[in-house]
């Protein structure tokens, strides 16, 4: 398995400097990574890094408790497009599920994915699931699944509980083949990283990205 080609290698902190988004890109290229996740701000600045390279930059919108304004959502989405991003990880509003209003959350979908879609990037749903029930995880499959979002993610990494197998088998049960997963939260090891991929895991986002594909390296 070459576990780099998983690897979202991310760098989401609130001290995040230049420095670190451009360790980010060098570490991407040299790993070949399949995209980098880093701040908006950094955007522009990551696609020059990155130009003439196979691996993408991803961004993040709504990040990360996600409950910002939908017509803030879309002008950070525009913005992205803008400076250049291939693929968007959109924090959907936690609270909206937690208050069972699916209808702000279609009306929320409903407003983003076309913009997403006329800007020709790929679209993440991340739907924290490390605080969602059982049942609030598969409406959330039914939803986005209807929309045709390119990915449900699982995790921000903020909240208490990260990625986990069982969230990831539950999401695979419950989507369309066509809709990927990205587990992110928490993924340290390789071990682990490896785990979630069997699980259905289409996708690894984390920080420790070179530790991992060197751990993977010893174990090969």
């Amino acid at each position: 398995m070459n576990i780099a080609s998983y690897i979202d290698h991310t760098v989401l902190k609130p001290t995040t400097l230049l420095a670190d988004v451009e360790k980010c890109c060098e570490e991407a290229i040299l790993y070949h990574f399949a995209a980098v996740c880093i701040p908006p701000p950094f955007v522009k600045k990551a696609v020059a890094l990155l130009k003439d390279t196979q691996t993408k930059v991803a961004t993040v919108v709504g990040f990360p408790f996600g409950y910002s304004a939908i017509e803030a959502k879309v002008a950070e989405t525009v913005l992205a497009i803008i400076d250049g991003m291939d693929e968007l990880d959109l924090v959907i509003n936690i609270s909206a599920i937690k208050n069972n209003d699916w209808q702000f959350l279609a009306s929320e979908i409903n407003a983003i994915l076309p913009v997403v879609r006329r800007g020709n990037k790929m679209l993440k749903i991340i739907i924290e699931s490390g605080i969602l029930s059982n049942d609030e995880i598969i409406k959330c499959c039914d939803l986005y699944g209807a929309a045709g979002v390119d990915f449900i993610k699982t995790s921000t990494g903020y909240a208490e509980k990260g990625a986990t197998i069982e969230a990831v088998q539950l999401l695979r049960k419950h989507l369309s083949e066509k809709i990927q997963i990205k587990a992110s939260g928490g993924i340290k090891t390789y071990t682990f990283a490896k785990q979630l991929i069997d699980a259905g895991a289409t996708r690894i986002g984390c920080s420790s990205s070179v530790q991992i594909v060197n751990e993977a390296a010893q174990q090969n």
